[in-house]
């Protein structure tokens, strides 16, 4: 397992988010999935997580952070 971070934590929830969107598939089935109202709930938590840290997180992971929230939101707008 890798080390648990910020850093990784906000990755797993970029590969959950990336995932219920239709963009990875299912591990052993290889089957994509469109769960759009889980995809946004993810964002959603990604987007709660920037404003509460705001202030607290260093440069690296708040650039990381705001660019995996940026792109994900522009993929869930295309979904749309």
């Amino acid at each position: 397992m890798p080390e648990v971070s910020f850093a990784s934590f906000i990755l797993s929830l970029n590969t959950s988010a990336l995932y219920h969107m239709g963009e990875l598939p299912h591990p052993e089935t290889g089957q994509r999935l469109l769960d759009r109202e889980l995809a946004e709930h993810t964002i959603d938590t990604l987007t709660l997580l920037a404003e509460k840290t705001k202030g607290n997180l260093s440069h690296d992971e708040n650039e990381l952070l705001t660019s995996i929230l940026y792109e994900l939101k522009m993929r869930f707008v295309k979904l749309a």
